[in-house]
């Protein structure tokens, strides 16, 4: 039996659900484990996250078929859509600079069996998560950038990428801007997590610029990554509460522990097929 998830959007209209549901049982008599949806009604888009698991004709991957037999509906209701295996396991690459408490929650929540991944390899611009990267025994490239080689390091990284076959990049607190040819080519597959609660006080030091302004909440955002620095679709959130007793370390200590969490919830939502994006926002099933 395969396991698998479809994701789909489409104009909203009546019988989308029949019609999706009647050509998994009808054609591949699937059983349906779960199944979630959504409407924007001032948009009027319809969105759906299927999990089902069925036998395939001889043994073949779902996926050498599906297409041709979903193309009727798909194009019937204009749909966008996606098809994964559920136990595909995705290959992630990490990206690091001298920050490492996200890092570290990673590591060890894959080494845990939360994060149901490949981590074959973490990319840094600094040596210093090596170390920790190594305990795991996860291979550590160090690829220190400036702003003479930045092209040549992104090219690098592109090539680390491509050989390693990694399917998703999460910027573990990696302090450096992509250029906009890195992010085209990696559109929606590049995870970053924000120490602030988007869209306020984006830039390099949100938890000073919140301590200025006296905010009683801090928060932390996990978006994807676009060409316009901090404006990607939001994928998860997190706040906790600063009093006036808090001094700026209190604010960076409090806002570590948002940042870990936000991070992973969003690593794991896109490993289990869980976000839908569209326009810049996302949608998220349970």
């Amino acid at each position: 039996m395969t396991k698998a998830v479809l994701l789909l959007e489409c104009p909203d209209r009546k019988g989308l659900v029949a019609a999706i549901m009647n050509f998994l049982v009808a054609q591949y008599d699937a059983n349906i484990l779960h199944a979630g949806q959504h409407q924007d009604a001032e948009q009027g888009r319809f969105f759906m996250r299927v999990e089902f698991e069925c036998a395939t004709p001889e043994g073949q991957p779902l996926a050498a078929h599906f297409a041709k037999a979903f193309e009727p509906v798909a194009s019937e209701f204009r749909m966008r859509w996606k098809l994964a295996d559920s136990n595909a396991r995705l290959r992630v690459c990490l990206f690091v600079s001298q920050h490492l408490h996200c890092l570290a929650d990673l590591l060890q929540r894959h080494k845990a069996g939360e994060l149901e991944c490949e981590i074959p390899l973490v990319i840094g611009n600094h040596p210093d998560g090596e170390g920790l990267t190594n305990f795991y025994g996860i291979p550590f490239h160090t690829l220190a950038m400036s702003k003479g080689n930045k092209a040549a390091v992104e090219e690098e990284q592109m090539r680390l990428l491509r050989e390693h076959n990694v399917d998703l990049v999460v910027l573990a607190r990696y302090m450096q801007i992509l250029s906009a040819e890195f992010v085209e080519q990696w559109k929606a597959k590049i995870i970053n997590v924000h120490h602030s609660f988007l869209p306020a006080f984006v830039g390099s030091k949100p938890y000073h610029a919140a301590f200025a302004r006296g905010v009683k909440l801090i928060g932390a955002t996990s978006h994807y990554v676009t060409a316009d620095l901090d404006e990607g679709p939001i994928i998860d959130q997190d706040v906790t509460r600063v009093t006036q007793g808090d001094t700026i370390p209190d604010l960076i200590r409090k806002g570590r522990d948002l940042e870990r969490v936000v991070l992973s919830r969003a690593v794991r939502w896109q490993l289990e097929h869980r976000i839908l994006h569209y326009d810049n926002k996302t949608v998220i099933f349970d």
